[in-house]
């Protein structure tokens, strides 16, 4: 019976946290890649990544926008391909990297923070920097603060 009503107990404090935290998502400050150097550094200096053998347009011009925050302990937390360019199977490549990533606090940021940010992952970029430029253009995401 105790161990019942642990059970019980442990699952309410479950759906609790489960429930506060999308509210505490919606309080969390959204940053642009760019300015995410005010608040975060990343101290990666290599990532590894999860690429299929075979997809949907793995050879094309593309990008991927990753959604995620970056927790307290700088490691990034609800990590969602966001949008892909073309459609295909690159977004499990994108989430892959940036699940890799760790970061330290920066700037106006020394309490560490969480902030939800996105990462722009780019594949197989023409060499052309305007045609490069146009394909990260298209995965930029609105409603991220730039200044």
């Amino acid at each position: 019976m105790i161990r019942t009503s642990f059970h019980a107990g442990a699952i309410a404090a479950a759906v609790l946290l489960l429930a506060a935290g999308p509210a505490a998502a919606q309080n969390t400050r959204k940053v642009a890649p760019e300015r995410l150097p005010a608040y975060w550094t990343l101290t990666n200096t290599q990532v590894n990544a999860d690429v299929p053998n075979t997809g949907k347009n793995l050879d094309q011009p593309g990008c991927v926008a990753v959604t995620y925050m970056i927790g307290s302990n700088g490691l990034p937390q609800n990590v969602v391909a966001a949008k892909t360019i073309p459609a295909g199977d690159l977004a499990q490549v994108g989430v892959s990297i940036v699940k890799d990533f760790k970061y330290a606090p920066s700037g106006v940021n020394r309490a560490a923070e969480p902030v939800l940010t996105y990462y722009v992952v780019g594949f197989n970029m023409p060499e052309d920097p305007a045609k490069k430029a146009a394909i990260y253009k298209q995965c930029a995401l609105p409603g991220y603060q730039t200044t």
